[in-house]
């Protein structure tokens, strides 16, 4: 980690002068000022506020990073953590960065600069590499949850998002389709290139010939698959399909409001399935047919390898720990 005295000896000035630029305090000259910050930015030196005010070398306090709060599977992620966290005589910081790299980056550097002991952390996307390397670099452990990092060694608590897929699709198939359509996540987010990887192999294993006319890339969170969804119900009949697997729950219900403004019916017209369980809707039928994955243990077991990490009691090699769903039949997949 980069510290103060760093940044003095390459300024060729006393750490009491960097101090006052870094905290804007204290009479100094404008040259050396510009120096220094040049410096800072150069050594990308992250001020640890923590540190100027504790002795101790824990400050008890870890930080939950996740993609969307209001995503019911990310809250009873959050509620698992915590309940862990305050088990062990820990503090947690939750910060959502909406899948955005941009916030998720500015959140980083704040959780180095709070002095968080570690991170547990969804990442936004394959680009949060960048974001990792920064808590590498200043030595704070992490580990991530629900999604993974190419090219990043570190202990995992993840879903098993190929066999959910698998056995939703398989569901689909005794039931009759043979023309499934996927909506999916984006191609920079780990599970939905399992998803995808999946639903290829298993229609190819059930002998059905996959049709790339209807797959599709789509936010996790935002309300975009009305397009999507007006442009396979416009499709020929021949091609047109019978049932759509939706990779989240946000694009599942608004795959289903979509298809009631286009006046198709589910599951009578067209069967729906997904992953993860949304909020109980009160006049919302029919009910899901999903693949429920078990957050609260996500937020929970990732806290539990976290500490270990933090604590220095956690194996050499990095675990990796892969949760499987619960497969729920509900009427959104049922022939009528």
């Amino acid at each position: 980690m980069v510290t103060i005295y760093d940044i003095a000896k390459k300024a060729n000035v006393s750490p009491m002068t960097v101090s006052r630029v870094v905290n804007n305090s204290g009479k100094i000259s404008e040259k050396t000022r510009e120096k220094v910050e040049k410096i800072i930015k150069e050594l990308n030196y992250i001020p640890n506020n923590a540190a100027r005010s504790l002795t101790l070398k824990q400050s008890k306090i870890l930080s939950l990073l996740i993609t969307d709060i209001t995503n019911p599977f990310y809250t009873k992620v959050a509620r698992g953590a915590e309940d862990k966290a305050k088990q062990m005589g820990y503090r947690l910081l939750l910060s959502n960065s909406d899948e955005s790299l941009e916030k998720e980056s500015e959140y980083v550097d704040m959780l180095i600069s709070s002095g968080v002991d570690g991170v547990l952390m969804a990442p936004a996307g394959d680009e949060s590499k960048k974001n990792l390397k920064t808590l590498i670099k200043n030595k704070i452990p992490f580990v991530l949850i629900d999604r993974q990092v190419n090219g990043i060694d570190c202990d995992l608590v993840i879903g098993d998002s190929y066999h959910g897929t698998r056995q939703l699709l398989e569901h689909l198939i005794k039931q009759g389709h043979s023309k499934i359509a996927l909506i999916n996540g984006p191609a920079n987010i780990s599970t939905a290139r399992e998803r995808e990887k999946a639903y290829f192999e298993i229609l190819r294993l059930a002998g059905i010939e996959a049709n790339k006319q209807l797959t599709s890339n789509i936010s996790y969170r935002q309300n975009d698959s009305h397009k999507v969804v007006k442009n396979l119900i416009s499709l020929p009949e021949s091609k047109r399909p019978t049932a759509i697997f939706a990779a989240n729950n946000f694009i599942a219900i608004n795959t289903i409001k979509s298809l009631r403004q286009l006046n198709v019916r589910v599951p009578e017209d067209m069967a729906v399935v997904c992953f993860d369980d949304p909020d109980p809707i009160p006049d919302f039928n029919p009910f899901l047919t999903l693949a429920a994955q078990p957050a609260y243990n996500f937020g929970y077991m990732g806290i539990q390898l976290l500490i270990e990490r933090v604590e220095g009691n956690g194996p050499a090699e990095k675990q990796r720990v892969i949760l499987p769903p619960e497969i729920i039949i509900r009427n959104s997949s049922m022939r009528k």
